[in-house]
């Protein structure tokens, strides 16, 4: 059984565990005031050109995502999510577990387009019954999207002008961050990226990691006490030099980038071989997700030799699935794949 189900279902990258055997028998600070986790949080300072952006380490990206967007808004306050973003779809209502509505706005393919956010926006403003509605507190948008879509600069900055101009701040979900930025056709980098949000997390998890991501606060001060509010979430770990060691690794010598893009370089051989067999595919996916539409019959067939993920249905009789290329994908595993698939 050969598995494109996901790209966090294997372990860590060896050095990344090379790193937390290294320093073992050592005795850190806990809760994450450890001398390896600040190293790896200057390295991530570095990375993204931002000498003064306050970094968090957490262990997973739901938790992630509950935590920094409960810590940014009022109680009084919700965040706007295209219908088909992370936390509306795949998250078990965990932001809204916290007490704070998504406002769903309509996406294209995967993406906010800014005159759609800057539209509501202005609706409501000019809403004279607004003071009794729930008020945008926080825009989240996802790179890459939930579809393996990419923002390009210019729609980033457009949407952060809009934001800007209304003071409502933006957070960017980087659980993939590694495969957006080094997508073929992207033109975003870590730096334009961390200039053109307010906050944004640094996937770690789905990119080499045994589990972690990194919040970064880029354009806008972290809230006082976001420690406590951690705590608040269960998002503090006693051993936290276990996230920061994994981050220190990552971001040592471009080991973050160089796994993203061999996942990339995957997703390409494995998008020409879905060519070759002449599949239908969903959307154009330039990210180590690509998305076919398959029927029934085939899914059930391939279900067999090869995991991957169910996505939803086109009707009846076809199905929506997802294959999904990691830092750890081989070329064997693909041209197995070409191999079950051909066999038709």
């Amino acid at each position: 059984m050969i598995s494109f189900e996901c790209d966090y279902n294997n372990g860590a990258h060896p050095q990344v565990l090379a790193n937390l055997i290294k320093y073992n028998d050592a005795k850190p600070t806990p809760y994450g005031f450890d001398e390896y986790s600040e190293r790896a949080k200057q390295k991530i300072r570095e990375a993204c050109g931002l000498p003064d952006a306050q970094i968090f380490f957490l262990t997973g990206g739901t938790q992630t995502n509950a935590t920094t967007i409960d810590s940014m808004l009022y109680q009084y306050e919700g965040v706007i999510c295209v219908g088909s973003g992370h936390i509306n779809v795949h998250e078990a209502g965990a932001v809204e577990f916290t007490e704070h509505k998504i406002i769903t706005l309509p996406d294209r393919q995967g993406k906010l387009e800014a005159s759609t956010l800057d539209g509501y926006l202005d609706d409501f403003m000019h809403d004279g019954n607004k003071d009794h509605a729930v008020h945008p507190g926080l825009v989240y948008i996802t790179f890459p999207t939930e579809l393996g879509t990419l923002y390009t600069a210019r729609e980033l900055d457009d949407i952060y002008q809009v934001c800007q101009r209304y003071d409502i701040p933006l957070y960017i979900d980087g659980a993939r961050l590694g495969y957006g930025l080094m997508a073929e056709s992207g033109d975003v980098s870590l730096p334009y990226l961390a200039r053109h949000c307010d906050v944004f997390y640094i996937g770690g998890t789905k990119i080499g990691a045994l589990c972690g991501e990194a919040v970064v606060f880029s354009g806008r001060k972290a809230h006082k006490h976001f420690f406590s509010i951690q705590k608040q979430h269960g998002a503090v770990i006693a051993k936290g030099a276990l996230i920061g060691l994994q981050f220190d690794a990552l971001f040592t010598d471009n080991l973050y980038f160089q796994l993203s893009r061999h996942a990339i370089d995957m997703a390409l051989k494995l998008k020409l071989v879905f060519q070759e067999l002449g599949c239908r595919f969903y959307i154009d996916s330039p990210t180590n997700q690509q998305f076919l539409v398959l029927s029934n019959e085939e899914v059930e067939r391939l279900s067999r030799h090869v995991l991957f993920t169910h996505f939803g249905q086109t009707d009846h009789h076809h199905t929506i699935c997802r294959f999904v290329t990691s830092w750890a994908t081989t070329e064997a595993e693909i041209d197995e794949l070409r191999q079950i698939m051909g066999s038709r």
